[in-house]
């Protein structure tokens, strides 16, 4: 566990704490999804295949490193960062689908 818990701290510190999370989820999503657009245009070009797969086995290791990290504090915490995951993936979809269509 972590060294302090969630749900022990006052309910303002609570928010700035979801907060934080929300925003690490958000960032994070943003950057996971920009890497695997990038990771996907590099695969199908069929240039530079090493470099794609350390861009892949990057994402994952930033991905699973940062949901175990907050899932370490606790279920809302860990909750608030996959929401701004998925916040931060629509916004990246969002730009594809304009570039593409």
């Amino acid at each position: 566990m972590s060294p302090w818990f969630f749900n022990d701290l006052s309910p303002m510190n609570q928010a700035l704490v979801l907060g934080a999370h929300l925003f690490g989820g958000f960032l994070l999503g943003v950057i996971y999804f920009r890497a695997l657009w990038w990771n996907t245009r590099l695969l199908a070009q069929g240039r530079r295949p090493l470099l794609a797969i350390s861009i892949a086995l990057a994402r994952f290791v930033l991905l699973g490193g940062l949901l175990i990290l907050a899932s370490r504090e606790g279920v809302a915490p860990l909750l608030a960062t996959v929401f701004g995951l998925f916040v931060g993936r629509f916004l990246v979809l969002r730009g594809v689908w304009a570039k593409i269509s």
